[in-house]
């Protein structure tokens, strides 16, 4: 039965006890809105962790003012009822009040890892990632934290965040879940038309396409930049609003292709900003 907890002192307080007992704690942030990708992340840590903790929390500091904080899909209990398939130990739910109940008298500043792809599309968007995860690993003190690799941008800084501040929490990256066709499983998905779901399809090959003239030999990155962006222009009916190559982890920008790199791409449709990745190349 996963109880769902929606205190900051309760939630520190169970998770004590099971620290006090050499117990580890596997932790899944979330907004909500579950999917097959969320529900992946849990079934890892439920898979190697003696207690699992989910926290659903529509975080304001990360929306920008002209976006869909208030029109978030919200669907609390559907979402229990998904994590108590899978073994979920505790959800921790806490309100806007509860998780910042005075104005904020310090803050976190991400560098250059948010001045590029989303971080510059959104400003100040990471700095509400960032503020939020701290709290909410202090509240929760996991062993393990599960992110999508969806959001590859975010899984950098947060590792980063990590490393820097002396988290002693290890971050686990977890590949995209995919529906049937290739669309990366998005909370965002349910705002696309019947018309725009068929197109958001190709989101996904035109990553293909990229791999396959990498895996070919191309290293010129505006050459596949070049391809990608004519390839989308070409399927679907969205607004091309960025397709970017960087080195990964460092996010650094890519002109010729050396080493691991990121291959990021968003495009805007009439209701839906959806964003897709690969990270390729070597080790």
């Amino acid at each position: 039965m996963t109880k769902v907890i929606t205190t900051v002192s309760e939630m520190q307080s169970i998770a004590k006890e099971y620290k006090r007992h050499g117990q580890t704690i596997g932790f899944v942030p979330t907004m909500g809105a579950l999917h097959e990708g969320h529900l992946k992340m849990m079934e890892l840590s439920s898979e190697f962790n003696d207690i699992t903790v989910v926290s659903i929390f529509v975080n304001p500091l990360q929306f920008g003012p002209n976006e869909d904080f208030d029109a978030y899909p919200r669907q609390i209990n559907k979402d229990v009822e998904m994590m108590e398939e899978i073994d979920v130990d505790y959800v921790f739910y806490p309100s806007v009040e509860e998780m910042y109940p005075d104005e904020l008298g310090v803050t976190l500043k991400v560098g250059k890892l948010a001045h590029v792809l989303e971080g510059a599309q959104r400003p100040g968007h990471f700095e509400g990632v960032v503020t939020v995860v701290n709290k909410l690993f202090n509240i929760i003190s996991p062993d393990y934290a599960y992110f999508g690799k969806k959001d590859a941008q975010q899984l950098a800084i947060v590792e980063k965040m990590v490393k820097d501040f002396n988290h002693p929490i290890e971050i686990i990256g977890v590949d995209i879940v995919r529906e049937k066709d290739g669309l990366a499983k998005s909370s965002r998905n349910v705002y696309l038309t019947e018309e725009e779901r068929q197109e958001a399809v190709h989101l996904s090959k035109s990553l293909k396409l990229a791999r396959d003239l990498y895996n070919n030999g191309e290293r010129n990155s505006s050459v596949i930049i070049d391809e990608i962006t004519q390839y989308l222009l070409d399927y679907t009916s969205g607004q091309v609003d960025e397709v970017a190559i960087y080195s990964y982890p460092e996010l650094e920008e890519q002109s010729k292709i050396q080493g691991q790199i990121f291959i990021s791409l968003a495009v805007k449709f009439s209701k839906a900003r959806l964003i897709d990745n690969i990270i390729i190349g070597a080790e």
